[in-house]
């Protein structure tokens, strides 16, 4: 297992120092793709939030208590992506159940949450650093709330964005990338101040 690194420390850590998106850039085609509207993005990021904080737990049960007594590390890969499509269907029928706009709005980017490599690369950050149950499920929300947090403030930023002049060689996707590197140099203002190996 992995040194004793509270819970707490871990969140925050995820959060801002360790981006799962803005540190590692995982995730970026739906990130860059929903974050034209304020409302879609917020939906995402909360779905992304809940799909990783519960295939974080469910997946580390699955590693320690499935995976490794059968000997069977070699199917891990598939095995995680069977258990992040099985959370992501569930969470697919309950939005379209209690917020059908919502649904409509997210369209084609829910389904894709299975293969949403930020979830995955979650997990074997999981897996690699051996986090127990608890550092897992930290980690997992944690992870989940720095994405929700960047995408949200990315399209909070590209409609401030649309109302003002920019120059025309730098409309659409090219303002965008500028944004979305300044966010990365602002979260990188954190680190030093919680450092987790």
């Amino acid at each position: 297992m992995a040194p004793l690194i509270n819970p707490i420390t871990l969140i925050f850590a995820s959060i801002f120092t360790s981006n799962i998106l803005l540190s590692n850039f995982l995730g970026m085609c739906s990130f860059i793709s929903i974050s034209k509207e304020w409302k879609s993005s917020l939906g995402l990021g909360l779905a992304v939030t809940f799909v990783l904080t519960i295939t974080s737990a469910i997946c580390w049960v699955v590693l320690y208590y499935i995976i490794i007594p059968l000997n069977i590390e070699y199917l891990s890969f598939i095995i995680f992506i069977i258990v992040i499509a099985a959370v992501v269907q569930i969470l697919e029928m309950l939005i379209d159940r209690l917020s059908p706009a919502l649904y409509l709005s997210l369209g084609i980017f829910l389904p894709l949450i299975t293969v949403n490599c930020a979830i995955l690369g979650a997990i074997l950050f999981m897996q690699i650093r051996n986090y127990n149950f608890l550092q897992s499920i930290a980690f997992g929300f944690g992870s989940g709330t720095g994405w929700w947090l960047a995408i949200v403030l990315l399209a909070a930023i590209r409609e401030r964005i649309e109302k003002n002049p920019v120059p025309a060689g730098l409309k659409g996707p090219g303002i965008t990338m500028i944004v979305i590197g300044f966010m990365a140099l602002a979260f990188m203002g954190f680190s030093g101040m919680i450092q987790v190996q």
